[in-house]
């Protein structure tokens, strides 16, 4: 029986460790609708270093970082350029709703989400 608890509880303990590595992410956005995305990361540094490589524009800058949760970068379709939007929310539908609502506060006209990310735990 000592036994079989002490199994039981690595077991336990491997999946509460597993649960607590994973989950940051993190979106970053440059010029012109240009973005990156992580998620599922082990850390936040991470996640942010891997979306500002894939970034692939001029003045990337990590925008949101996110543990256990989602994040949305709305960007204006008829002018990459100009207005856009981005947000964090514990679900994505939160986060989407918010970063549609910034990109339309910002004086966009035909808001669209470009990019999001949640991580698998969510």
């Amino acid at each position: 029986m000592a036994r079989f608890l002490r199994g039981a509880a690595a077991i336990v303990a491997l999946v509460l460790s597993a649960g607590a590595v994973q989950g940051a992410g993190a979106i970053a956005i440059g010029a012109c609708g240009a973005y990156g995305y992580a998620y599922d990361l082990r850390t936040l540094a991470e996640a942010e270093r891997a979306a500002l490589k894939r970034c692939h524009g001029r003045n990337c800058r990590v925008v949101a970082t996110v543990r256990r949760g989602c994040t949305a970068f709305a960007v204006d379709a008829k002018d990459l350029c100009g207005a856009h939007g981005y947000a964090v929310g514990s679900r994505l539908a939160a986060a989407q709703n918010r970063a549609l609502q910034q990109c339309y506060a910002h004086g966009g006209k035909t808001c669209v989400i470009r990019a999001f990310a949640c991580d698998a735990r969510n």
